[in-house]
């Protein structure tokens, strides 16, 4: 593992808790969320059932795809987030996993869920991840991301943040929807929804985008 995956995984290790006391609930309060996550389901119900949160964190989403029909399973890189998912959100499949190197079957999902979970791939491993994703969703699955939209410029976290409050620190990338696009048709998904909202106060745009796996690539 590199240093940079290392440091990401124990900082998750140390917010895993933080994370369980303050996440319930938001989904509720995010409607765009809701209707991104309402249409991944919708659109993969039918190619199967059978979906991963990839960077599931403490598991919070998986519920609410359950209740939507799929069958959904977490990986996170974070064995702490995972602890706190089996037991905050049990019932559900969770493994420790890194997004490039993931531990399903070639074609073996009906889509993939990345909530906020690519923002932390660097430059130089972002070719492997995207292929990665769509080795292990078959043709007509779908892919749903969320994201921070920015410039692709490196950011650390700024003193007074959550992060730095705990003494932790991690590499994150905020790429725009043109990036994000590219290295999904490239990866071979072709673009079906996207959107953002606005930036607000110190809040970066959230960007939102639904990819299909193209059948012959």
């Amino acid at each position: 593992m590199d240093a940079g995956t290392e440091e990401l995984r124990d900082a998750h290790d140390t917010l895993a808790e933080w994370y369980a006391a303050n996440m319930p609930g938001k989904l509720e309060d995010m409607p765009v969320e809701r209707a991104m996550l309402d249409l991944f389901a919708e659109m993969t119900a039918a190619v199967g059932t059978e979906v991963a949160d990839v960077g599931c964190g403490t598991g919070r989403l998986l519920p609410y795809l359950a209740g939507r029909g799929l069958s959904p399973r977490g990986v996170d890189l974070s064995p702490r987030m995972i602890e706190v998912a089996r037991r905050d959100n049990p019932g559900y499949d969770y493994q420790v996993a890194d997004l490039r190197e993931l531990p399903f079957e070639d074609m073996s999902l009906a889509g993939v869920v990345c909530w906020f979970s690519l923002i932390y791939l660097a430059p130089d491993a972002r070719v492997r991840a995207f292929t990665e994703l769509a080795r292990v969703v078959r043709p007509g699955g779908c892919l749903v991301t969320a994201f921070k939209h920015g410039t692709g410029n490196l950011h650390r976290n700024a003193p007074g943040s959550l992060v730095s409050e705990f003494g932790v620190d991690f590499d994150r990338y905020w790429l725009s929807a043109r990036e994000m696009a590219d290295l999904f048709t490239a990866a071979g998904f072709v673009l079906v929804f996207q959107g953002h909202i606005p930036a607000a106060g110190a809040v970066p745009p959230y960007g939102y985008m639904l990819v299909r796996r193209l059948a012959d690539a």
